[in-house]
């Protein structure tokens, strides 16, 4: 009778080691679970937080489509960009900076005087782009009226090595002022850039870093501008409008844009 007593109560509290296990099991899931979900939010791209929508900031990109982008000079977004994976790409043509038969600079459609502008790029092997901001439609391309934060690999591609003192690699005011430090990320790797316009003071921004700082319409800046090879595509190119488009460059190689939003100050 003992022994019987004894093997019930083991058995008995094996059932509930089993059950507490099997629970523990349970909470262990669930608390994984909810790890993924915040992962994923965390994560997210072409989206704005609640504090971003409180701040003022917009998208101008949905990450599904186009909307709000067309060709420089064109009503339509040409071929020579896709939307997909979440980014608006340009395919590369291998043309440089003549671009795509079907592609070529694309701007947004509205025009920002002061604001803060933030995008994440990545580019391709020894590839080329670039960011112009407060550009003109009036001439045949957007670069001969307006400033262009440089996209590039700095590893492979010439232009890495032309111009002054590095003012061609990635996050410079190209062919104009250096990136300093230059703290772009390798081939491949995603890289944050801001830009802020404020009457005249603009600030390049490059992963989290403020790379350069500079003013318009200065005599400092005219002097510079007159220096370069900027006067000899535009003679008034030093005169910078006060008002004008956001625009992303094909320079024929294979770049890749997202989390592209503004706020306008």
């Amino acid at each position: 009778m003992k022994i019987k007593l004894i093997l019930s109560g083991l058995l008995l509290l094996s059932m509930v080691i089993g059950c507490n296990t099997k629970q523990k099991e349970v909470v262990k899931e669930e608390v994984v679970v909810k790890k993924e979900v915040v992962t994923k939010t965390e994560t997210s791209v072409n989206t704005l937080s609640e504090a971003e929508k409180k701040d003022g900031w917009q998208l101008m990109f949905d990450g599904k489509t186009s909307k709000g982008w067309r060709g420089y000079k064109r009503d339509h977004f040409p071929n020579g960009w896709v939307v997909e994976n979440g980014t608006i790409q340009c395919l590369g043509s291998g043309r440089g900076e003549a671009g795509s038969k079907e592609g070529g600079d694309i701007i947004y459609d509205k025009e920002f005087q002061n604001f803060e502008f933030s995008l994440e790029w990545k580019i391709s092997e020894g590839g080329n782009s670039g960011i112009f901001y407060l550009g003109e439609e009036k001439l045949d391309y957007i670069w001969k009226t307006a400033p262009e934060m440089q996209v590039l690999d700095n590893e492979k591609h010439p232009d890495a090595k032309l111009g002054k003192d590095g003012n061609r690699q990635a996050g410079s005011l190209y062919d104009l002022i250096p990136a300093k430090p230059q703290n772009a990320k390798p081939v491949g790797e995603w890289n944050k850039i801001e830009i802020i316009v404020y009457k005249g003071t603009v600030v390049h921004k490059q992963n989290g870093v403020t790379v350069l700082e500079y003013h318009l319409w200065t005599p400092e800046w005219n002097e510079m501008v007159a220096k370069s090879k900027f006067p000899k595509l535009n003679k008034d190119w030093a005169d910078v409008a006060s008002k004008g488009y956001i625009g992303l460059q094909d320079h024929g190689d294979d770049v890749w844009y997202r989390n592209i939003k503004i706020k306008e100050l």
